[in-house]
């Protein structure tokens, strides 16, 4: 790992995570839009809701296996620069081609795509914090690189601007608008971003298999893998089906509908600094098990919502908090509790193990169980996933530095007492 001394200026270090995290959320912006734009693309296409989850399960496959290939490619090279370039590029493209589907399986086709140019960037951007913030920060700053832009602009902006673009120019056009800012950020990656020093070897070589065997020994690899499925399940059931629910309800109308899920993207703003901030100083696990056992308000809260707005308001901010979880989960624990030889890899195997089996499969079961027995029955599946990454949570080897530091300290004092 970099040492003090020849790590980046502060400033630098701030910049990046600033930096990735407003690409990480132009990913979000793209990726969310189809969820946002469903209200008006399903009556046009004549789409089921087990076709509505088929779209969020394509895109989750095709993510987790890009996941899992460029995390590896990226340690293997140490190009980490030139190919979040490219796949920033690439995925701004197939947001054009989800504008020009004209079917079910032209839309599957574009959202296929888009997956493979997205699921890189996480695992290459949360290595590069990794390699380049200050151990002591590099929960915060994975907190703010993964969830603090992909919330502001995919979760916040998103909702506002699509549906507004939607209703005044068609869905179509609000597919072409989403896919520009992927090319100023492109541009941005190329002048600002340094590609960091490959970690050191120290002389050891370890055969790719070994080193895979070795992660997933690990317990805390396994159970933030396990955690992974339910988040990222949670968040596809969540994106794909809150909006239908809602609007379920004849008192919600579009504009309302997308003022709530953006305040669940604004809070999750707030909870991109608290939540991972607070891990640092509180440590991982407890904040993991509280965070995750607090997201079961919302969909417990809409299901049991009185009719009064206000109070869906509420409960969507309060429940959000889930989402400060995520890159704790998904990329601070597994990051510290493995070699940092192979940081994009366990990056890319912890998120896309999420992707592959809480991502495709999920939604699918809920797309089918809200048409068995009504969208409620993802609300049911919402509460099940946010207690489920709670219970996984009890099991975690705590891994925060400054919690560690402190164990070590008062056991000194222990001993010289």
């Amino acid at each position: 790992m970099m040492t003090e001394a020849a790590r980046p200026t502060v400033r630098y270090q701030w910049m990046l995570a600033g930096l990735l995290s407003l690409n990480f959320g132009v990913v979000f912006f793209d990726r969310n839009a189809l969820s946002f734009l469903m209200p008006f693309i399903k009556p046009e296409l004549q789409l089921s809701n087990t076709e509505v989850g088929a779209f969020t399960s394509a895109l989750s496959l095709s993510w987790a296996l890009s996941c899992l290939l460029v995390g590896r490619v990226s340690d293997a090279l140490g190009k980490r620069k030139l190919i979040l370039v490219m796949c920033t590029l690439c995925f701004s493209c197939t947001s054009f081609l989800s504008g020009l589907a004209g079917s079910f399986f032209a839309l599957l086709a574009a959202r296929l795509l888009m997956g493979v140019a997205e699921g890189g960037v996480m695992p290459i951007s949360q290595a590069l914090i990794v390699q380049e913030v200050d151990p002591l920060r590099r929960g915060l700053a994975m907190g703010v690189m993964q969830n603090f832009g992909s919330n502001l602009l995919g979760n916040f902006f998103a909702p506002l601007i699509l549906v507004a673009v939607s209703l005044s120019f068609g869905w179509r056009n609000a597919f072409f608008l989403a896919g520009l800012p992927g090319l100023v950020m492109a541009g941005l990656l190329i002048l600002l971003v340094k590609d960091p020093p490959s970690a050191p070897s120290n002389g050891r070589k370890t055969r790719k298999t070994g080193a895979l065997l070795e992660m997933l020994s690990d317990r805390n690899v396994l159970l933030c893998m396990m955690m992974s499925v339910f988040l990222v399940g949670f968040i596809m059931v969540f994106g794909a089906f809150m909006p239908l629910v809602l609007l379920s309800d004849q008192t919600i109308d579009q504009t309302t509908m997308s003022w709530l899920m953006a305040t669940f993207g604004l809070a999750s703003m707030l909870y991109s600094v608290l939540v991972p901030g607070g891990s640092d100083v509180a440590g991982r696990k407890p904040v993991i098990v509280a965070m995750a056992a607090l997201g079961a308000l919302l969909p417990l809260g809409v299901l049991f919502a009185d009719g009064t707005l206000w109070h869906l308001f509420v409960l969507f901010a309060l429940g959000a908090v889930i989402t400060g979880v995520f890159p704790i989960v998904m990329a601070t624990v597994p990051s510290e509790s493995v070699s940092p030889l192979h940081l994009a890899t366990v990056l890319g195997l912890a998120m896309g193990v999420g992707e592959f089996i809480g991502g495709v499969f999920t939604p699918m079961i809920a797309g089918a169980a809200a048409d068995s027995f009504g969208l409620t029955a993802a609300l049911w599946i919402l509460v099940a996933l946010s207690l489920l990454v709670a219970s996984c949570g009890l099991f975690l080897r705590e891994t925060a530095p400054a919690v560690l530091a402190r164990r070590v300290g008062d056991h000194k004092k222990l001993s010289i007492d």
